[in-house]
């Protein structure tokens, strides 16, 4: 009896010892993106344990080069940190597409998938909080760039909003990461290089429609767009948190980024 009676404390131990965040790699159907993109899904231990709770969700947008796994090698912990909030994390593919819908390759259509095919894909199959003000996207980079792209433009979506080390306005850089092949070159088209701009929908934002969230390292080379992106914000009268940290665009700097970010969030999620 006595023997049952440890191995019954034994394996309950082990259960709550191996419950742990569950990570899935998943391909979301789609005819809006040229390629079956991968998405990686971290959804926390909770979950398992309460199969009626909703969680907020958090999108994690890569850089330039990147894809899903990009997170997941800046901060392999992702899973304990998604136990530690309570929150679903999202992390797509970003296609070198800076989440745009292409003006000139009607093929890539990464907005309308991020909108109209990933998120409700999410809603539908995992135990998210499908309120706006329980979502938030971020990212780094391209990434940054594309939160805040997204973000502004769908407050149906999202409400919570953050870029590291962002590409917010892109007009500076013509011939970099192939911008040009998804706007066309600055020169033919200099309209879709202001239009396009993540800055450029600032005069459209409601104040106080948004929590926001940005940085950048001081040796970046996107350190000046994002004081641009701070100017702009200030002068419209839109609340924001904007910090400048020790740093250049390096996984070292984004990997201590998301943990602000994460802070923030929980922060809002709790009003």
């Amino acid at each position: 009896m006595k023997r049952s009676f440890l191995s019954l404390i034994l394996l309950c131990a082990c259960v709550f010892l191996t419950r742990a965040a569950v990570t899935d790699t998943i391909v979301v159907p789609s005819g809006n993106i040229p390629v079956a993109a991968k998405v990686t899904v971290i959804t926390p231990d909770a979950a398992a344990a309460d199969t009626t709770a909703r969680f907020p969700a958090v999108y994690m947008l890569n850089g330039y080069g990147g894809d899903n796994t990009s997170w997941t090698k800046i901060r392999p912990d992702l899973g304990d940190l998604a136990d530690r909030y309570g929150m679903i994390f999202i992390l797509p593919s970003g296609l070198d597409s800076w989440y745009w819908d292409s003006p000139v390759k009607p093929e890539l259509k990464m907005e309308t998938y991020m909108t109209s095919d990933l998120v409700p894909y999410i809603d539908s199959h995992y135990p998210t909080d499908a309120r706006p003000s329980r979502r938030a996207i971020t990212g780094l980079s391209m990434g940054g760039h594309g939160a805040f792209w997204l973000g502004l433009r769908h407050p149906d979506i999202w409400r919570n909003i953050g870029s590291m080390s962002g590409g917010l306005d892109i007009k500076p850089f013509p011939n970099r990461w192939t911008m040009k092949d998804k706007l066309g070159t600055i020169e033919q088209y200099p309209d879709n290089w202001v239009n396009y701009s993540a800055i450029s929908l600032i005069p459209s934002v409601q104040p106080g429609t948004f929590n926001i969230t940005f940085d950048c390292g001081v040796d970046d080379f996107f350190a000046e767009v994002n004081r641009d992106m701070h100017r702009a914000l200030l002068k419209a009268g839109i609340a924001h948190d904007y910090t400048e940290r020790p740093g250049a665009h390096t996984m070292q700097y984004w990997g201590n980024s998301i943990l602000y970010h994460l802070l923030f969030f929980n922060e809002a999620f709790s009003k």
